[in-house]
């Protein structure tokens, strides 16, 4: 059996291809569509796939963030949560997704992502980073922690939802729950460019 199995040692393979076969194998990757904005009031939108939820009691997620490789090495959305202490985390669906794309790109700090990628806008309730009109989910949130990654050039940004806003149709107000087929949320692949979406829906009850 063991001549079917390939072994990698991560330090002794090429970077980046640690990267991408790990992200080929925890998929799909949820993404998260970050809004944030400087101390000085400049907006910036920008996706993450390393996201996920990670407490539901008060609810809190995190999504890490690499360094560049280049000056700046920090990007725009670590900079600015460490100035404002606030971000809002938006579901990406397929009707969104090329502007999603759009706003991956590394433009320069005062460049306004939402105005690039032509998407409205509306303010938040109790945070200062606006959110996405038209996104099916947004979920206002105060940083909690910033955890370096050891040994890695990425920072996890921990944040508490202070608020979700959900669009009435996806909302399932007899569970609580969203809709998460019907709100078609994409989500992140291996490789620079795959993505996919949800698939077939099934159920398992536990013993």
């Amino acid at each position: 059996m063991e001549n079917d199995i390939l072994s990698f040692v991560p330090s002794e393979m090429t970077d980046p291809a640690p990267y991408h076969l790990l992200t080929s194998i925890v998929a799909p990757r949820p993404i998260a569509w970050v809004s944030t904005i400087s101390a000085a009031g400049v907006p910036n939108l920008a996706p993450f796939s390393f996201y996920n939820a990670v407490a539901g009691f008060p609810p809190t997620i995190m999504f890490s963030v690499s360094y560049r490789r280049r000056e700046p090495r920090e990007k725009d959305t670590l900079r600015n949560v460490k100035e404002v202490d606030e971000f809002v985390v938006h579901v990406v669906d397929e009707a969104m997704a090329e502007a999603m794309v759009q706003t991956a790109v590394e433009f320069s700090y005062e460049v306004d992502e939402f105005q690039i990628a032509g998407l409205k806008t509306i303010t938040s309730h109790d945070i200062r980073p606006l959110r996405l009109a038209d996104a099916p989910v947004a979920m206002e949130c105060k940083l909690t922690q910033l955890v370096p990654v050891e040994g890695a050039t990425n920072v996890m940004i921990l944040g508490r939802v202070l608020r979700f806003h959900i669009h009435t149709e996806f909302y399932r107000p007899e569970l609580g729950l969203v809709d998460t087929v019907r709100m078609k949320p994409i989500t992140r692949l291996g490789g620079a460019v795959e993505y996919t979406k949800i698939g077939e829906l099934f159920s398992l009850e536990a013993p």
